[in-house]
């Protein structure tokens, strides 16, 4: 099975072009090599994806024929992520959600909460 499409398989990944899009900038390595969309995954293999400034790593355990539900994940892949990168993942999740929201035209409302967050 293609990296791409593993990847996608088993919900690292949203769409599948997303997955092609990550392997060709670089970003998932395969026993620490970095590797083409068309390169077939075996069971065994360990992956690294890079996610903006963390880096999920999860040994291949099995391979799906198709996308898989969320709750039949784990039976293809084992996430063997460390506990300081999904720390780091917690951190960002948190400061995204006490800063307040700057999308379109702001209202009085919004900017006094940008006025407050800011200090």
């Amino acid at each position: 099975m293609r990296i791409d499409k593993f990847l996608w398989s088993v919900r690292l990944f949203k769409t599948r072009s997303l997955a092609t899009a990550a392997v060709r900038d670089g970003k998932v390595m395969v026993g620490g090599d970095a590797v083409k969309a068309s390169r077939d995954i075996k069971v065994g293999e360990k992956v690294a994806v890079r996610r903006g400034p963390v880096t999920l790593e999860v040994d291949v355990v099995g391979l799906p024929k198709s996308r898989v539900g969320p709750k039949l994940v784990d039976d293809y892949i084992v996430d063997m992520t460390p506990k300081e990168e999904l720390e780091k993942l917690e951190v960002i999740r948190m400061e995204r959600r006490e800063m307040p929201s700057m999308k379109g035209r702001p209202t009085k409302k919004n900017r006094r909460e940008w006025k407050r967050w800011m200090g």
